[in-house]
């Protein structure tokens, strides 16, 4: 169950960050909170304590109504998640697979 899980927040990643990034453009406030609520919580559960602390800041940001901080903080969750999804693909899913 928690290689498919690991499987599916990879796979899902691009997904992820477009709603984050849309959401923010359109300044749609709720649209903005739900995914970074999703991603904090995502990324706690896979083991990605870093971007999941990145999404908390995110999620204060949008809280408060501060755009610009919530892009700043967006992008270094567009570094560190692509950076977490690589480290699951080849340290957890690729040892999972021998």
């Amino acid at each position: 169950m928690a290689r498919n899980f690991a499987k599916d927040y990879s796979a899902l990643w691009g997904q992820r960050e477009r709603r984050l990034v849309d959401s923010l453009e359109r300044e749609d406030q709720a649209a903005a909170l739900d995914a970074a609520i999703s991603l904090k919580v995502s990324s706690a559960m896979v083991g990605g304590l870093r971007l999941a602390c990145h999404a908390q800041m995110l999620e204060a940001a949008v809280r408060h109504g501060d755009l610009r901080h919530a892009a700043s903080v967006l992008a270094l969750i567009s570094i560190h998640g692509p950076a977490t999804v690589n480290e699951l693909q080849h340290q957890y899913l690729r040892q999972q697979r021998g």
